[in-house]
């Protein structure tokens, strides 16, 4: 499996799904989902609609409207105070990791899920995604590419960062 860092929209990225930095209601405000939502279209918030409550460390699939991707996979990340949170956000990820597999799709982009308005510090984040990435790649059977896009220089320069040094065994 190719693991890949960029710095990007989300919304611009060519995979088969993306992954949408979710809370529990999904409901598509700011940040990545409100980025989703406005380039997605209506359909995306009404499937969410129709999903209703997801818990934390879950994932749900939606159709990806008017994006690139074919489908938009809504991960419910733990929000910073709330406790277990790495345990949370390594749930999330492999969560999304499975329903892609589920899709039978061979792409997908991620976020750094929680790092927004959850205020999960990024350097926590890059390690705890990353580290599950390489865990579930074993189970991978049709994932071929996973995509971190990262809209900011520093978010993009701490997961090289991490990247890097779980390279050299860190």
């Amino acid at each position: 499996m190719i693991i890949e860092i960029i710095r990007a929209d989300i919304t611009s990225v060519n995979v088969d799904a993306i992954v949408n930095a979710a809370n529990s209601q999904l409901q598509h405000g700011a940040g990545v989902a409100g980025a989703i939502a406005r380039e997605g279209g209506p359909e995306i918030q009404r499937e969410s609609d129709a999903i209703g409550h997801v818990p934390v460390g879950q994932a749900v699939v939606t159709r990806g409207g008017n994006l690139l991707a074919r489908y938009v996979i809504h991960a419910v990340g733990p929000r910073m105070g709330e406790g277990d949170e790495d345990a949370k956000l390594r749930s999330a990820t492999i969560s999304s990791l499975e329903r892609a597999e589920e899709l039978k799709i061979d792409s997908l982009a991620l976020p750094a899920i929680s790092t927004g308005i959850f205020g999960y510090p990024v350097d926590r984040c890059a390690r705890v995604m990353l580290t599950a990435v390489r865990d579930f790649e074993p189970r991978a059977r049709s994932l071929k590419r996973i995509v971190f896009c990262l809209f900011g220089q520093p978010a993009y320069d701490t997961f090289q960062k991490a990247m890097q040094e779980l390279s050299n065994g860190g």
